[in-house]
């Protein structure tokens, strides 16, 4: 039946490890960033345990979370690489959603299979799972588009792991063992913005059903 979504909260709160180091937790993703100068820039920040009004308004978009992140904390390049493969994985899961909701009827089976395709994509928990996919329902919410989520895939995927997603596309419209045409749509998109061809487009839904 239908499911009832839970906006995530993105709490930033000060830690007693130094001046100007905060800690950023995102949908359970957790990465200690240093902050830029002194403790006052985060002033109108930190105090409410949410990002500032400009922020919360941007977040329906995975990319201008990721500048916000970067331009308030900056970060070594370890942090910089965590705040990446965050990025990543909630692009997956933002166009695993979009499969999800493509027929407007979101099918217990359908979501089930969606955190099953997050894992075998990703190789997280349970519970990472499910708050990445908490993220990514939220995401979605915002999105005018399937660009902001495919730009991010082109950079951060190869084209076997495109060929993966889309195969795990295939998995979520079939779940309920009827593939609407606005599903077929939709991950005919997804392939052709990722620069699939035809060709794997076809083997990529025959490899779904085990053909």
């Amino acid at each position: 039946g239908r499911e009832r979504r839970i906006r995530p909260e993105f709490p930033v709160r000060r830690q007693g490890c130094g001046q100007g180091t905060v800690r950023l937790l995102i949908a359970g993703h957790r990465t200690d960033l240093a902050g830029r100068g002194s403790g006052g820039s985060m002033a109108g920040q930190a105090g409410t345990g949410h990002p500032p009004a400009r922020v919360r308004g941007a977040t329906g978009h995975v990319i201008k979370l990721k500048n916000w992140i970067s331009s308030t904390f900056g970060g070594t390049p370890a942090e910089d690489a965590g705040a990446q493969e965050h990025a990543r994985n909630l692009a997956v899961a933002a166009v695993l959603v979009e499969v999800l909701r493509a027929d407007y009827d979101v099918a217990a089976a359908e979501r089930r299979q969606v955190l099953e395709s997050i894992q075998a994509m990703l190789g997280l928990e349970g519970a990472e799972c499910e708050a990445l996919l908490a993220s990514a329902d939220w995401v979605v919410d915002g999105a005018h588009d399937l660009h902001q989520f495919t730009s991010q895939l082109n950079r951060t995927l190869s084209h076997a792991e495109k060929l993966q997603l889309l195969e795990q596309l295939w998995r979520v419209a079939q779940a309920d063992d009827i593939v609407h045409h606005y599903e077929e749509h939709l991950i005919r998109r997804v392939a052709d913005l990722l620069h699939v061809s035809h060709r794997e487009f076809i083997v990529s839904k025959l490899r779904s059903t085990g053909g």
